[in-house]
């Protein structure tokens, strides 16, 4: 059977030399090169969801791949799909990068100038490498294919004050109740009020994860508070300055550790765009983007959209809209939302019913929200929609982080915040 390669190379010269030695390569069948970061996970993604056999045997990543840089992309795929071994392509062939490409999940470096001998035996060792794991995966290759950790979904605002925190919070509390384990994270990181919400004093935040680079259970335990209702709470910084610490990377790495050890991860990423939460939407399962039917709400939306794709952060048609406080008189209808940024519209809308939500939120107890409310029951449904609810699976060992009660102890390519 043919090595199944598939290069991610952003640099269009690059990517022809390499399409060109690959061609030279025997017993292997070179797919087309994936020019971003995006686009390779998203294609390893579908592949997945397809079975374990569809996934190429060899990923080849490019060093100046983008937008996320290349150890990081190879710490993702890694992770993500553990079957494939990841080649890194690189001018630096020091010790240095080589153990860092290690440490990130790679099984191979090829130095720049290519050359034929160098690629054939990487690909060759890579290729080796996937077979024996997957052989011995066998009956358990179906839980593995994509990688450990759960579902991801990032709920953001198209601006301030649409309901962003009120979405995250009741997709994370309806996966709860379905027996999903849960984590809730605020990566509002200068405006996160999360803890006002849900009535918790905390401690630690994101912002003390920022400089870990091995995020050990010990330490998410240090910084997870564990709400009354199960969820893992990871707050932003009291001090909004702090925010600035988080930076796309350690913003990956938190997201990442915390899907290996819960079924859903729900981040709140306000509305406003930095390094962190752009790296939380481009690495989600489902991005949720949360306007009012109104048109200053509706702009926003679509410049959201449009600077997502500029920044190749998410594409419109891989977005999903949610509609908050629809009602039928309202002149702008779920339809003209969807025209208008491109997205797909959640099949759920809200209705505008602030008089159910107003005593639980000045009360800062937002999980004691009736159950009879209308919009409730709409994110309740939403997340039956986003597949929140399915059947719970079984627990991995040491998915708790924290005792009940613990209080527990940029560059401005892209920026994020606001409820």
């Amino acid at each position: 059977m043919p090595t199944r390669i598939l290069p991610a190379v952003g640099d269009p010269d690059a990517a022809r030399a390499l399409a060109t030695l690959l061609g030279q390569l025997p017993d292997t069948e070179p797919a087309p090169p994936v020019p971003d970061s995006t686009q390779l996970v998203d294609t390893l993604a579908r592949l997945a969801a397809e079975s374990l056999d569809a996934l190429p045997e060899v990923v080849l990543v490019h060093e100046r791949i983008g937008p996320v840089p290349a150890l990081d992309l190879v710490r993702e795929v890694a992770l993500r799909f553990p079957a494939v071994g990841v080649v890194l392509i690189t001018a630096d062939s020091g010790p240095g990068l080589l153990s860092a490409a290690m440490d990130s999940g790679a099984r191979g470096l090829v130095s720049l100038p290519l050359g034929y001998e160098e690629l054939a035996g990487r690909v060759q060792a890579a290729a080796q490498w996937s077979a024996g794991f997957r052989r011995h995966l066998g009956g358990g290759a179906a839980e593995l294919v994509a990688g450990p950790g759960g579902t991801v979904v990032t709920v953001s605002g198209a601006k301030g004050g649409v309901g962003t925190t009120l979405t995250a919070v009741q997709l994370a509390l309806a996966a709860r109740a379905a027996g999903r384990t849960v984590a809730l994270v605020d990566l509002d990181l200068q405006n996160g009020d999360l803890a006002s919400y849900l009535d918790v004093q905390f401690r630690r935040s994101a912002a003390d994860l920022a400089a870990i680079t091995d995020l050990s259970p010990r330490v998410l335990q240090d910084a997870v508070y564990v709400h009354e209702t199960g969820l893992s709470l990871l707050l932003a910084p009291a001090e909004g300055e702090r925010g600035e610490e988080v930076t796309d990377r350690a913003a990956r790495q938190i997201v990442s550790a915390l899907r290996g050890r819960h079924e859903v991860v729900v981040v709140d990423c306000g509305s406003r765009l930095d390094s962190a939460n752009a790296a939380a939407v481009e690495m989600a399962d489902t991005a949720i983007l949360v306007t009012t039917p109104d048109v200053i709400a509706v702009r926003a939306a679509r410049r959201t959209v449009r600077m997502w794709e500029r920044l190749q952060v998410r594409k419109a048609e891989t977005t999903v809209t949610l509609v908050n406080r629809h009602s039928r008189t309202t002149e702008i209808q779920p339809p003209l939302v969807q025209k208008i940024t491109g997205t797909r519209i959640a099949a759920v809308t809200v209705p505008a019913a602030y008089k159910e939500l107003q005593a639980v939120v000045d009360a800062g107890r937002l999980h004691e929200l009736d159950a009879r409310s209308t919009v409730k029951q709409a994110l309740w449904s939403l997340a039956g929609e986003l597949g929140l609810t399915g059947p719970p699976t079984a627990p991995a060992p040491g998915k708790q982080l924290a005792r009940a009660g613990d209080r527990g102890s940029l560059g401005l390519r892209r920026r994020g915040g606001g409820r």
